[in-house]
């Protein structure tokens, strides 16, 4: 058995298909599929139901690649704690950000981190909060950056800054003279949200007291984006709640339309997650200071009340 064919198992275990496990592996088809072949043999188990299509995983097998995970993942750590014996900060490393974060915190440490630490190879995708759940435990992201708390067992979670919420009030809006909101001034109603998927959205939904009110099709709104949220509430359709570092891109105009609410404000935790393995915690870390420090000098609120993302019933 070798750490090579569990690799192999995991790929296919993936994608349910010997062909595009290869390709992703950067092997040849006969070769993952011929060592996949000899581990089964070793061990005198069928790992995956060839008969099926796409390939299924058997009983048996669901137990192997569970614990190929573990085997693959320790692995790994041989090469970390000896990097982290030398000091050394680089290599590969895979984050995801939720989209409601992406705009408007990537571009304000990007460029200092990778000046800071040129060894590390930074790639950047921005997924909703369940596929970065999802691959973070599947190995394929190191860390991720998404509203918390999460409450998951495998996740740790480091807070990276609290972002309020800042309400958005066009003039012609009954709350339009409201100097500060409150919680009790808000009507789910009457607050454009943004789709399904979002956590800010469920963020919103908790802050309203409300989910079991959302019923009308009212609010069946197919887009992620603040920008479309503020045009519709400008027309009239109603209000809109923003994190706050998004109302450091509009312009005057619109900035006269915004209301902060009384504190203690309500706020999004965001944080950085990653494996409890800590898999290129070298990295994490020296990510986390960049981050941290950056924030710290544009959201300086400290009365903050934190409204979780987790979806109430």
């Amino acid at each position: 058995m070798t750490i090579t064919q569990l690799q192999y198992v995991l790929a296919v275990a993936e994608h349910k298909n010997f062909t595009l496990a290869a390709e992703k592996s950067f092997v040849t088809q006969p070769t993952l599929s011929m060592q996949v072949q000899k581990l089964e043999d070793e061990l005198g188990v069928l790992i995956f139901d060839r008969s099926k299509k796409p390939i299924s995983i058997t009983e048996v097998g669901k137990k192997i690649v569970a614990q190929a995970k573990n085997i693959v993942a320790e692995a790994e750590r041989i090469k970390d704690i000896v990097d982290q014996d030398k000091g050394f900060i680089g290599g590969d490393y895979t984050l995801g950000i939720i989209p409601t974060v992406m705009p408007t915190l990537l571009p304000m440490f990007l460029n200092t981190f990778i000046k800071k630490y040129p060894k590390v190879n930074l790639i950047i995708k921005e997924q909703s909060t369940d596929n970065l759940i999802k691959n973070i435990m599947d190995g394929h992201l190191d860390a991720g950056i998404a509203a918390t708390p999460l409450e998951i067992e495998f996740i740790k979670e480091r807070p990276l800054y609290y972002e309020p919420f800042v309400g958005y009030v066009p003039k012609s809006h009954r709350l339009s003279q409201e100097t500060e909101l409150t919680t009790d001034h808000l009507d789910v109603n009457d607050v454009l949200l943004l789709q399904d998927g979002h956590c800010f959205r469920d963020g919103v939904i908790n802050l309203c007291k409300a989910s079991k009110n959302m019923n009308g099709e009212h609010f069946k709104i197919e887009s992620g984006s603040f920008e479309t949220l503020i045009s519709l509430a400008d027309e009239g359709m109603g209000m809109t709640l923003l994190p706050y570092l998004n109302t450091l891109q509009l312009g005057q105009q619109k900035r006269e339309s915004l209301k902060p609410f009384k504190n203690p404000s309500p706020a999004r935790e965001i944080s950085l997650i990653y494996h409890k393995s800590e898999l290129k915690i070298q990295i994490t870390e020296a990510l986390r200071d960049v981050i941290s420090s950056i924030v710290r000098g544009a959201i300086t609120f400290q009365d903050v009340k934190i409204i979780s993302p987790l979806a109430k019933n």
